[in-house]
């Protein structure tokens, strides 16, 4: 991972320079030429980088317009960082000054949590990789507060382990192997965790958990990961809930092969709180969050749960399975209701839950819906624009709860061709009682294609929305 340090001189070979305007150029120091040559640019196209190549030395210069809103200019100079960090590695170039003359500091921030998210890679199982040379990044010392770099690199981190554990292929992170390891990287931080074993989750009655993994070899998990400093902010704990699907062949509702071949992703929302609660331990943040992670992985056996058949889940709630792939909403809704034990503050889950939602907003945002969170979800949504991993909201009107109305049990896990991705959201709706808010990622999760400092693969989003979240909250 690329680190953000302090350094007390400008000694580095590599340097970026942020301007506001063109009158700032003169602060840099550049020859004649090159400053000449940097106005011509600035003049031709605001929007372009510069960079000037002494050969033992280089220079990229681009500009920030400051009087647009914060959250478009602060998403510019992280995609300004993702590409000079391409240009960097290409260049194999280790380590990089970031220098800004203007008035907000925060676009320095900017630059370089794009440059840090972008070198990312997950070469684990290639055995020729040349990984990527950029290893530091720099700013000057007293240019940035020791703790918001602190943060930085910590936000940074838990991302980043949350997009190697969506990478993983599931040969090498099963249920097990994935409670054992976000249990392990909590406690290394201070916070606790506990693993719930196929015995004590049958004991509870989770009929959801247990009906999705009937048809694996390997035990299904239920992991409680808890950070509870002494003097928390809330007095009451908010919880996060991940669906770990470990992979999903759509059970005997089989996935075409080619929309099986991204299945590892489908514990993405497992990832996300995960990381997330590592990073708030990491970070000491005074603030009371649990994690539930119920795991397993759907696939095809002879004891597998078949369309028609009814299961009984943990609240004893009775729910007819008309699609076996429709797996996702079963293990989440066991965990929403064991939530109530807690008497939550409010309750968040992430989910790679349906394609109705990917297919409505694409790979933009992800699409969220809440039960009497009205005030959370505004706070929310302004978060998710400022770390640029914006949300839409999707009603849940009374009318959709009966599109999942059962004649055979209480409710069904389908809806019809309907609005898939909110009568998923009504589904679990049920299973709750407290202020709740459900973020779909199932379009936000996982990229085919690299999209600036989003790398392909693996997102790890909305840990950084909930990082900056949470400390909002504390301050």
């Amino acid at each position: 991972m690329t680190t953000l340090k302090f350094r007390n001189d400008d000694k580095v070979s590599a340097k970026v320079f942020i301007l506001e305007s063109a009158e700032q150029i003169e602060k840099i120091g550049l020859r004649k030429e090159e400053a000449d040559y940097v106005r011509k640019r600035y003049d031709d196209d605001k929007d372009k980088t510069v960079v000037i190549n002494r050969y033992t030395e280089c220079y990229h210069i681009f500009f920030v317009d400051t009087t647009e809103e914060e959250y478009k200019f602060m998403e510019k100079c992280r995609k300004k960082g993702a590409a000079i960090c391409k240009w960097l590695n290409a260049n194999k170039f280790e380590d990089v000054l970031i220098q800004n003359f203007g008035e907000k500091r925060c676009v320095k921030m900017g630059c370089a949590e794009g440059m840090m998210l972008a070198n990312y890679e997950f070469k684990k199982y290639k055995t020729d990789a040349k990984a990527n040379t950029l290893k530091t990044i720099y700013f000057l010392e007293g240019t940035a507060r020791d703790d918001c770099v602190e943060k930085l690199n910590i936000t940074v981190e838990a991302t980043l382990m949350a997009r190697d554990l969506v990478n993983e292929p599931e040969n090498h992170l099963n249920a097990e192997k994935l409670a054992e390891f976000i249990s392990e990287k909590v406690r290394s931080v201070g916070g606790e965790a506990e693993i719930l074993n196929k015995k004590k989750i049958e004991a509870l009655k989770m009929g959801g958990l247990l009906a999705v993994n009937a048809g694996s070899i390997d035990e299904p998990t239920f992991t409680i990961l808890e950070w509870k400093p002494e003097k928390p902010v809330n007095e009451k704990p908010i919880v996060l809930v991940g669906k770990g699907i470990v992979f999903d062949t759509g059970g005997y509702n089989l996935k075409p092969s080619a929309v099986m071949n991204d299945m590892k992703d489908d514990m993405s929302g497992a990832a996300t709180v995960a990381c997330t609660i590592y990073a708030l331990a990491k970070a000491k943040l005074p603030v009371h969050v649990i994690a539930l992670v119920p795991a397993t992985d759907n696939r095809i056996d002879g004891n597998a749960r078949v369309t028609g058949d009814i299961i009984t889940m943990y609240d004893g709630t009775t729910v007819e399975v008309l699609n076996t792939d429709a797996e996702g909403r079963l293990i989440l809704a066991d965990a929403l209701a064991y939530a109530k034990k807690y008497d939550p503050m409010m309750v968040f889950d992430f989910a790679t839950l349906t394609g109705a939602a990917s297919y409505a907003i694409g790979p933009v945002a992800t699409v969220a819906m809440e039960h009497d969170a009205e005030e959370i979800y505004k706070q929310l949504e302004t978060t998710g624009e400022r770390v640029y991993e914006r949300l839409v909201k999707f009603p849940m009107f009374e009318e959709y709860g009966e599109l999942i109305k059962s004649d055979l049990a209480d409710i069904k896990n389908i809806g019809g061709k309907y609005g898939g991705a909110i009568t998923a959201g009504k589904f679990l709706e049920h299973f709750t009682d407290y202020p709740w808010v459900h973020f779909d990622i199932a379009g936000t999760a996982y990229l085919e294609a690299a999209d600036g400092y989003k790398t392909a693969g693996g997102v790890g989003i909305h840990v950084r929305l909930l990082m900056r979240y949470f400390r909002d909250m504390v301050k």
